[in-house]
């Protein structure tokens, strides 16, 4: 385990920090004055404020948004990752305050489940064996032997129980959960505080609330709590919520097949887990292959060691029982160790240890955990072994055969031969009996009939052999068109396949597949085996087995429940993106039943079963109903000090719930049993009505598979449908730097680092600019390094332009230039492209129009105007509507711009989002455009020109010379254009906004003037598909603005970047042929006999010369 500085050792090194250090220091500043003003802190209106009384209305009156994220777990500090979401929150609930909404942001604390509970308990082995200041801790790189405790067995049959005894375990390099909390910052003389789980429940809660307030979180905190039964306030919600799943039948009582930690002796959910989060139990067809006569050398290693009398299977785990009717040969893998396991005195099963382990707790050994093994042995060993295969035409019985590829994490390591329907069966057989002695077999073993069992559309009756051949697999090493093969056999055989053999000929397979399955059981010749889809490792370093438990679980997936959710996802719901609720219905496709009860960790206990505690998962799918009153509850995250309501823990009954939270009327028996007033239950319902539904919740995507899921499924059982959520926002996970954050490789950073390393508002940005997909984001660090820069020196800018404009020393007066004009108007454009962001939270295009292009257009109307100044009205218009833009992203650096820089009154958090003063005009914006690039052309146009003279192909044209720019203006487009204009337009498909350019290429070539024509196309094309010009103007051909009276506006301002002493603006007569010269009074002079340059002029693309006092050169930019 790294320590903070190992594990944040390849991130960037900041070294001259004043900057950083001013910007804290205001961040600071305003960090302390919200939190003493309690400025997010949100209630819903009173009735003195409105005595509206119906939700609707009242939201109607005063609009609200309730967004939240998953409350962080306690079991240490907050990271990058947890910021990267929270941000989402924050940057919502920000604009969301400056839309006028009372804007919610509630925050709690997680601490149910075994995390805290499990490494509580490893401080305390730790302390029993290495003192209490570790001192007797071996180094990390020796080898260390660690007893590891089991939890004490339950003597009910019907609870969950441990494995009895102690487990060994030796690791190398073996890391202890005390340097995981050194490793935290937490100093080794206050480790052994952390041996009582409670404590974790008092440490970490403060840590977070100070490094989201670091940040500038718009937390209301009056709202936090802590999870589990510390907090009885909570823990009498968390029964309510169970009392009434399991009365409207959600919760239900049974044996059913589960994930289960033997160490742990309960089911391992999700959040219990350090590897394999979402996988659930696969079931199979144990099929019972029987030994008929040992090979020799198994004969010889397995004498005495098998009971008299006891008939020895081969378990072979399959997905498709129907095929068992082609079985030809039985595999085992040559290298694998195998055992001999007694389920009982007349049965022993052969199989992998890891398959043993699983069924001990399904019900197929006597006792559960305990799975007796008899030998040891090699697969080799056991190679041509004779058994007899059930269901199959050869009942003399198949031989078993070497499969280099059989795998001992997955199924029982017995694998039944199917070749007439396996292409990998069909692979290995053939390569088997093509190099029989290589194997140490005989030929024959392999060779056995192939029949055929089932029927195929697109492959016959040989579906492996067929496909073999189709896609050319040589051997059994062929992995990927085996896999192909597997796939397509599958699909066609259980989907089409029609079975050949057997009682049930004739019937199509999937049908027939859940009969025969039946059929084999009953006869004793299979049974059910399950296993982890993939290997699942608990929170206690335990890998887990499939258990068949009785237990309370969530049936989810029940189907009347399952179409409520989809309905309500499909209308009611807003998920963001497509790819979010794709995640869903997928979801929603194989999600089933969940346990929601286990006996260890800490947590609510089960009202009616109080042995067993709620899960992790279970316990927080509607708590932000809970985040509406909890502030009138209590005033501690545990509930110790009563709220303003002054209701104590046990007054909140169930009834009492089911009131507030809208699912009864107030009556008499309420009011009576919970001791209530009515003023106060009322108050609590008004403010739940208020806030509920959820707008948004916001979380990783990792978590649609279950919390987000659950979440879905547990509000529509319980609440009304007018406060089922309206909104889930899914993200990426984040990278760091562009790479998978890591505390081993060093790119890893905590929140609390990142702000000391860059500061709140820079973090913030960068947090912005992360990216808001569901795709992976990333946070980089050179962007909020920089941003510490733009802060920074945006920050001097606003302050020395604010006082320019006190001093008089701005321009003022009438905001008639064409600068004035057109900035004002870019201003509102930004504003209104910015807002639609926001309200789309698409936060970093929103990052990107009002904070870097709403600078870029300050910066060139501040170049543009150098010869007149900047209008004073202009410049403060723009240091004010920065700081609202940014705020909801950069509160800080923007309450400092509105209260010191500006000298407002009110805090930046309390002020409307900006408004355009006057709807964007599209002229202004094209004409603004075109001035801007309008010096880059000439100074283009300049460079060309003097490549050619270095080349010795000008003439006497000297830029460093006193110089004359004219510049020609077409008002028309010349003619041999339109014919092209009118074949685009023909082949163009608005609706779709493609092009049929196949169709257009022959027509061009039978115009003859391929060379000119295509260039003038690909520029169209540009406009249409690239700049996204609207087709009618396009095609129409006209400009938007007037470009000789644009030119004559910013004649000076071309002047002065280009450094000519004179600029003359020719509108061309024609075609370019002659013109006249516009001056600056608008006043024209005819001129004749112009330079073929002239004729390359196009509206919107002035052609330019350049002249000394008696040279003229003329140029055309290309």
């Amino acid at each position: 385990m790294a320590t903070q500085e190992e594990a944040s050792a390849k991130t960037l090194e900041l070294k001259n920090t004043d900057k950083r250090d001013t910007l804290i220091a205001i961040e600071k500043k305003y960090q302390k004055i919200w939190q003493e003003q309690g400025l997010f802190n949100v209630d819903a209106p009173t009735t003195e404020e409105d005595p509206t009384t119906n939700p609707d209305e009242l939201r109607e009156h005063h609009p609200k948004n309730f967004a939240t994220m998953a409350y962080p777990y306690m079991n240490g500090t907050l990271h990058a990752g947890h910021c990267f979401t929270a941000s989402k929150v924050e940057f919502q609930t920000g604009f969301a305050r400056m839309e006028g909404k009372r804007a919610l942001f509630p925050l709690g604390f997680h601490c149910t489940g075994m995390p805290i509970k499990t490494s509580a308990d490893k401080i305390a082995r730790e302390i029993e064996m290495f003192g209490e200041d570790f001192a007797k801790a071996p180094p990390p790189e020796e080898e260390v032997e660690v007893e590891e405790k089991k939890v004490e067995a339950k003597t009910d049959p019907t609870k969950f129980k441990a494995t009895k005894g102690k487990a060994a375990s030796k690791a190398v390099k073996l890391r202890f959960q005390f340097e995981i909390m050194e490793a935290l910052g937490i100093p080794r003389e206050e480790i052994p505080k952390f041996a009582d789980a409670q404590y974790w429940l008092t440490y970490f809660p403060p840590l977070c609330k100070e490094h989201c307030n670091n940040i500038g979180f718009r937390v209301d905190w009056r709202r936090s709590f802590i999870t589990t039964d510390a907090n009885p306030y909570y823990d009498a919600f968390v029964r309510w919520q169970m009392n009434r799943l399991k009365e409207l039948k959600k919760i239900k009582f049974g044996e059913r097949y589960t994930i289960y930690s033997p160490k742990d002796g309960q089911p391992c959910m999700d959040h219990d887990r350090a590897s394999g989060e979402g996988a659930g139990p696969q079931e199979y067809t144990g099929i019972k292959i029987k030994v008929l006569e040992w090979a020799e050398e198994a004969k010889k290693e397995l004498a005495d060691k098998i009971p008299a009398g006891a008939n020895v299977y081969m378990v072979a785990a399959t997905l498709r029982p129907e095929t068992m009717y082609g079985q030809t040969c039985c595999f085992v893998g040559p290298k694998l160790d195998y055992g001999l396991y007694q389920v009982s005195d007349k049965e022993v099963y052969f199989c992998t240890e890891r398959a043993a382990r699983n069924m001990a707790f399904q019900g197929i050994f006597p006792e559960k955990g305990v799975f007796p093994k008899l030998a040891s042995v090699k697969g080799s060993t056991v190679v041509g072994t004779l058994v007899s295969a059930p269901l199959s035409i050869h009942k003399e019985g198949v031989r078993v055969l070497p499969m280099e590829t059989v795998l001992a994490t997955k199924g029982t390591g017995v694998v039944t031969s199917v070749p007439s329907d396996s292409p990998d069966d069909y692979a290995t057989v053939a390569d088997l009996a093509k190099k029989a002695e290589y194997y140490g077999i005989k030929k024959e073993w392999a060779e056995l009939e192939i029949p055929e069992i089932i029927n195929t559309p697109s492959y016959g009756g040989k579906t492996a052999e067929f496909l073999v051949k189709k896609l050319k697999i040589n051997s059994p090493k062929d992995a990927k068109q085996l896999a192909e093969a597997k796939e397509l056999a599958y699909k066609e055989g259980f989907y089409q396949g029609t079975m050949l053999m057997g009682e049930f000929a004739g019937m199509p397979v999937e049908k027939a597949k859940p009969l025969v399955r039946e059929q084999m059981i009953k006869a004793g010749e299979a049974f059910v085996y399950s296993e982890p889809e993939k290997q699942v490792m608990s929170r206690s370093n335990d890998e887990c087995v499939v258990a068949l438990c009785d237990q309370w679980y969530l049936d989810y997936g029940e189907k009347e429940w399952r179409t409520t959710v989809e309905e309500h996802l499909e209308k009611g719901l807003n998920t963001y993106t497509s790819e979010t609720k794709h995640g869903f219905e997928a979801c929603l496709a194989w999600l089933n039943q969940w346990a929601c009860a286990r006996s260890y960790g800490l947590g609510s206990k089960l009202p009616w079963d109080p042995d067993f505690l709620v899960e992790s998962l279970s316990d927080s799918t509607i708590y932000m109903a809970y985040y509406t009153i909890a502030h009138f509850l209590h005033k501690s995250v545990d509930g110790q000090d009563i709220g303003p309501a002054g209701i104590k823990p046990e007054q909140m009954v169930d009834e009492v719930w089911d009131y507030i939270f809208a699912r009864r009327d107030l009556a008499p028996e309420v009011l009576e049993k919970s001791g209530i007033s009515e003023d106060w239950l009322k108050k609590l319902r008004r403010e739940f009505e208020y806030f509920y539904p959820l707008d948004c919740r916001i979380s990783g995507k990792d978590l649609v598979q279950n919390h987000l899921t659950f979440f879905l499924y547990i509000h529509i059982a319980i609440f009304p449908p007018q406060y089922w959520p309206k909104g889930i926002r899914a993200n990426g996970h984040l990278m760091l730097n562009g790479e998978k954050m890591s505390k081993s490789t060093g790119n890893f950073l905590t929140l609390d680092q990142m702000t000391q390393k860059f500061g709140a508002d820079a973090c913030r940005v960068a947090l912005a600019d992360a990216g808001d997909g569901v795709e992976d984001a990333n946070f980089e660090e050179s962007v909020a390094n920089a941003a510490i820069l733009r802060l920074h020196t945006l920050k001097a800018w606003c302050e020395e332009a604010v006082q320019d404009a006190k001093d008089g020393k701005l321009r003022d007066g009438p905001k008639d230039t064409f600068w004035d004009k057109a900035f004002e108007n870019e201003m509102n454009e930004l504003i209104a492209a910015t807002c639609k962001e926001y309200e789309q939270t698409w936060y970093k295009a929103a990052l990107k129009s009002g904070f870097y292009e709403f600078q870029a257009a300050r910066d060139s109307y501040r170049e543009s105007t150098q010869l007149i100044g900047m209008h004073k009205d202009l410049v403060l218009k723009f240091v004010e509507t920065q700081a609202l833009l940014i705020t909801p992203i950069a509160p800080h650096w923007a309450e400092y711009i509105w209260q010191e820089v500006l000298g407002k009154k009110t805090s930046v958090h309390n002020e409307l989002f900006p408004t355009p003063t006057a709807e964007t005009d599209p002229a202004l914006s094209s004409a603004l455009d075109y001035a801007r690039t309008i010096s880059s052309r000439i100074a283009s146009a300049e460079a060309a020109q003097m490549k050619k003279i270095k080349k010795g192909k000008g003439t006497g044209y000297d830029p460093k010379k006193a110089k004359k720019v004219t510049i020609y203006v077409s008002p028309n487009f010349p003619e041999w254009q339109a014919k092209y204009v009118k074949l685009i337009q023909e082949h163009f498909d608005a609706a779709t906004m493609t092009l049929d350019e196949k169709a257009m290429k022959p027509i061009i070539g039978k115009m003859g003037e391929m060379k000119k024509a295509m260039p003038f196309i690909q520029d169209i094309k540009s406009r249409l598909f690239t700049d996204k010009v609207d087709p009618e103007i396009v095609f129409n051909r006209k400009l938007l603005f007037n470009e000789i009276d644009t030119l004559l506006e910013v004649l000076p301002t071309i002047k002065k970047i280009t450094g000519a002493n004179e600029v003359a603006v020719v509108k061309l007569e024609d075609g370019g042929k002659a013109g006249v010269f516009v001056k600056a009074d608008r006043s024209e002079e005819k001129v004749e006999n112009l330079s073929t340059v002239a004729e390359a002029s196009v509206p919107g693309q002035p052609s330019f010369s350049f002249e000394n006092i008696k040279t003229t050169v003329d140029v055309v930019l290309a």
